[in-house]
């Protein structure tokens, strides 16, 4: 939790959050995914300064563990000087216990956004699902949270101005707004209007525009011109028998040779990232075997 500190920006996590997309696939299924096309409702986790502090928390936790369609979990909140933002014991279950840092004992309108967080926590222990060391396993966290409907309150907690701050969560505001958007693209959502924050609408602007670039890299149709022109170039170096591999650029297609004359080409599916490998032929319709995106190709 970045509280008063600085705020990291950019994207400095994105390899780490598509290989996230990608595994969620490979656990979930689409069909699983798929069943998340609803978004966490601000009515439904909405905190004022009415409420009781602790029935108002659980009230949000339940909320969370029946979007998550956690069957017989119960999360028991209670608040205590930390220095994260929230923890929770990871147990064999039903209960499990969740502690919120004590600066949501005044700022509740964010509660909901730390419960996300530890809630999935208690979802993907459920699956089994990790990444190995914690960073990378709290990047895991946060866009699971994002993409299955309950990282727009993360994203919403973000505030910052010449003298404060505020940041929940491993991802920059940006990273946030990318798997938002990934996710606003799937399901064809807005996510915008549910913020409250003006520095989430600049994020979430990045984060979409970022989004929009992987629907645009060659060898899909519709990159652009520059990416086209460079794509016909490392085809054509691809080409010569001395030189067929992976192209040197470190570009996000790359070129192998399958026997004399017979080229494929592997990219990166723009919905759940897993590597599509698909003939050099023209025109050709590929379809991802894990998120069952179709794509149109001209390779």
């Amino acid at each position: 939790m970045a509280n008063g500190g600085p705020v990291e920006h950019g994207f400095p996590h994105l390899e780490t959050v598509r290989e996230a997309v990608t595994a969620l696939y490979r656990r979930l299924s689409h069909d699983t995914v798929q069943s998340f096309s609803a978004s966490v409702a601000p009515v439904d986790v909405a905190f004022c300064d009415t409420d009781d502090l602790y029935l108002g928390a659980q009230r949000v936790a339940r909320e969370l563990v029946r979007h998550y369609r956690l069957p017989d979990a119960r999360m028991i909140v209670s608040f205590r000087e930390m220095t994260h933002a929230a923890s929770v014991e990871l147990t064999a279950g039903p209960e499990y216990f969740i502690e919120l840092n004590d600066r949501f004992r005044t700022h509740r309108r964010d509660i909901g956004a730390a419960l996300a967080h530890e809630v999935m926590h208690v979802y993907l222990h459920r699956l089994d699902l990790a990444f190995d060391g914690t960073r990378a396993n709290e990047i895991l966290t946060d866009t699971a949270t994002t993409y299955l409907g309950a990282g727009w309150l993360l994203l919403d907690a973000y505030r910052e101005d010449s003298a404060s701050s505020q940041k929940l969560g491993y991802l920059t505001p940006e990273e946030f707004g990318y798997v938002l958007a990934k996710r606003a693209l799937l399901f064809g959502e807005d996510p915008s209007v549910w913020f409250t924050s003006p520095q989430a609408y600049t994020a979430y602007g990045r984060g979409l525009a970022r989004a929009r670039r992987d629907e645009r890299q060659p060898p899909l149709t519709a990159a652009g011109w520059a990416g086209r022109r460079r794509y016909a170039r490392d085809r054509r170096h691809a080409q010569d028998a001395r030189a067929a591999g992976p192209v040197a650029d470190g570009g996000p297609y790359a070129f192998t040779a399958e026997a004399p004359g017979r080229l494929r080409v592997s990219f990166p599916c723009p919905t759940c990232h897993q590597r599509i490998r698909v003939p050099v032929r023209g025109r050709v319709r590929a379809r991802c075997g894990l998120c069952r995106t179709v794509l149109e190709c001209d390779t």
